[in-house]
């Protein structure tokens, strides 16, 4: 879509017809709705609409849909690849209005919830019943439900329940011409055929706009046990993996690593000790919820002995167990508030992950010669986070250029490893000129086919994911 002004029938039309402050365009706001995390790209969007109702957004995507007005669909912006970002004078729709938490069905174990609902209400909403939600991540008081649902968000405890999709019974969304649709409602099977609930979930808003709904919930974990190990090296993270994998002692909830430059970057940001006297190249996260505590205990001490481990501590409270998480989770602020990272968020097969990470370090050395390189990421379900640092000494252009050079390179040797360029992140504008080497072109010429069929203007998040 052009960039042009805003049609004068248009904006008449949403005068007449919606409440005064449905839409704004002043400066500031336009530049805090116009961007996301990503921070990359310059924020110009000609409007920020703030609808309240699904009848709001439905008449509003009616509108844009016959005067040709491109829409970015906004939550809480907390992406990290440009899917939320507004550069070329769309009209930005956020849903932050719309927040509303329904009752919780304590028979069905779902809650109904609008779109702009911040996750982390969402669980606290849920836990007063005993229940929760277990889409969980560092942003979970800033993302909203929509976003999680638009860009399918994986998470700290993928490795235990899955992906946002796997807990989402319904959805309310309205298509790009204003139809509304009710997918599924609450049922938990409906052999109907095509389940078009699956289409919007991942699709990143280009599809159509999620304003409500379903969520399936589950039963609070039990007591949650917090374990930090150091161990030397990624090697030794992943062996330390396959030994707690195979364990019938506790089950895992979260499998988390980060290494010795990520925590050095974390306490020059956020002032965090290390609970380790003796610095060391890796560190492992465990949450884990045990079955035996004398299993357990036993685990512990032969880590030591057969040289999986150089040290570790465990959690003694709740206190403690956040400030282990805050050493993982503060990891992607700090290193954006102490230097420039280029990200890359990469998946591997679980099986696959040794061999991958055994060929990536001679990526780095090739591609990134003596630059700092802060590797984390959910090593439980094959997720790393790849942050390469801008030398201080080098311009930020040439920093830029250089990456943009070097990533076909990393996404070749994922290629070769069956993995994913986008882990969690979504494809957004950042990723786009890459799918190519985790989606074939029969499958790309099948998803243009699709934007075309439910957006046939073109006007929900154009330039996202895919060219027309």
């Amino acid at each position: 879509m052009s960039s042009a002004p805003l049609p004068a029938a248009f904006l008449q039309a949403l005068t007449e017809g919606f409440p005064v402050d449905f839409l704004t365009r002043e400066p500031e706001e336009l530049s805090e709705y116009g961007r996301d995390w990503t921070r990359v790209y310059a924020p110009a969007p000609s409007a920020v609409a703030l609808p309240r109702t699904t009848d709001e957004v439905s008449r509003l995507l009616a509108l844009c849909h016959q005067y040709g007005v491109a829409v970015v669909p906004s939550g809480g912006r907390t992406g990290l690849a440009g899917g939320a970002v507004a550069s070329k004078g769309e009209v930005v729709l956020s849903l932050q209005r719309m927040a509303q938490l329904g009752p919780v069905d304590l028979l069905g174990n779902t809650v109904r919830v609008q779109a702009g609902a911040v996750t982390e209400a969402v669980h606290r909403h849920c836990a007063e019943h005993g229940l929760t939600w277990p889409v969980d991540f560092a942003s979970k008081g800033s993302s909203t439900v929509g976003g999680n649902i638009a860009t399918n968000a994986g998470g700290v405890k993928v490795i235990r329940y899955g992906l946002t999709r796997n807990w989402v019974l319904g959805l309310q969304v309205v298509t790009a011409e204003g139809r509304v649709l009710e997918l599924n409602g609450a049922l938990e099977k409906n052999n109907t055929g095509l389940d078009l609930r699956q289409l919007f979930i991942g699709s990143e808003g280009t599809l159509g706009v999620i304003t409500e709904a379903t969520l399936k919930l589950t039963q609070v974990p039990g007591k949650q046990d917090v374990f930090l190990f150091a161990v030397p090296d990624v090697a030794a993270v992943l062996r330390l993996f396959r030994d707690a994998r195979q364990q019938t002692a506790f089950i895992i909830s979260a499998y988390e690593f980060f290494t010795d430059r990520c925590l050095a970057r974390v306490q020059r940001h956020r002032k965090l000790r290390s609970p380790f006297e003796s610095p060391s190249g890796c560190y492992v996260l465990l949450e884990a919820e045990a079955k035996d505590a004398g299993q357990v205990e036993a685990w512990l001490g032969s880590l030591f002995e057969r040289g999986l481990v150089t040290d570790g501590t465990q959690a003694q409270g709740a206190a403690q167990a956040s400030e282990l998480w805050a050493l993982r989770e503060g990891i992607s602020e700090s290193l954006s508030a102490t230097g420039l990272p280029h990200k890359n968020d990469i998946s591997l097969p679980v099986a696959g992950l040794e061999a991958f990470c055994a060929e990536l370090e001679s990526v780095f050395e090739a591609r990134y010669p003596g630059w700092e390189i802060c590797l984390f990421g959910h090593i439980g379900d094959g997720n790393l986070h790849v942050n390469v640092m801008k030398p201080d000494a080098l311009e930020k252009a040439e920093f830029l250029a250089h990456t943009k050079q070097a990533d076909p390179t990393m996404f070749e040797l994922v290629r070769k490893h069956a993995g994913s360029i986008s882990a969690e992140h979504g494809i957004g504008l950042l990723k786009k000129d890459y799918l190519g080497y985790s989606r074939t072109e029969e499958e790309l010429a099948l998803l243009r086919a699709l934007k075309r069929t439910l957006d046939p203007r073109g006007v929900l998040n154009p330039g996202k994911i895919l060219d027309p």
